[in-house]
């Protein structure tokens, strides 16, 4: 099954390919949903390092460098937590930009927050990036929102979508910060919250 070349993942893959950038993913109930879009399209080697997925609270402080403090105060669905999530897959894969996703799939609530709770972030260079969202559906589909609600976050975040997407048979791959906090295409029911980096 081919992916259309305008779609985030494909959008993404190109411009990253085109700025020579990487980017790494964590995940949380998304569990490598994210990671699997991206290299739906061909040549996302070229700029997909890897991904964690961090289910539980203490494979996030352990392999994420999600401080335990901080989960202990807010939980896991927030979007403090997103932004550590993305901040330390980024460092702890050397990749340009680091993904993260972090909510509640339902179908009924977790730590006290409904179902479509989510939190996503995106962190680069100049920063990291958060969008707080209010999903409805199913639980497959809260958490296929979920993803491509990161990855369009992501090509604001990169500046992906003023570059050429590849053709599906050519991969290249880069990845920018370009600073659209305000953004919000396809009228998502999101706000962002830009995150000065650490």
């Amino acid at each position: 099954m081919g992916v259309s070349d305008d779609t985030p993942g494909s959008l993404l893959v190109a411009g990253l390919t085109q700025a020579g950038e990487t980017l790494a993913c964590a995940e949380s109930l998304t569990a490598g949903l994210v990671a699997a879009t991206v290299a739906d399209t061909p040549g996302a080697s070229a700029v997909l390092l890897g991904g964690v997925v961090a289910y539980a609270a203490e494979v996030k402080t352990l392999l994420l460098d999600v401080p335990a403090d901080l989960i202990a105060r807010v939980g896991t669905v927030d979007a403090s937590v997103a932004v550590a999530m993305a901040e330390g897959v980024r460092r702890r894969l050397g990749a340009t930009w680091g993904l993260a996703t972090t909510g509640v799939a339902g179908p009924g609530p977790s730590e006290g927050k409904p179902a479509g709770t989510v939190h996503v972030a995106v962190s680069g260079p100049s920063g990291t990036a958060t969008r707080a969202l209010e999903l409805k559906g199913t639980r497959a589909q809260i958490r296929s929102a979920t993803v491509e609600a990161v990855l369009r976050l992501a090509v604001d975040e990169t500046g992906a979508t003023h570059r050429t997407p590849a053709p599906p048979w050519e991969p290249r791959g880069t990845v920018g910060l370009s600073g659209h906090p305000g953004d919000d295409p396809g009228g998502d029911p999101a706000t962002d919250h830009p995150t000065p980096a650490t």
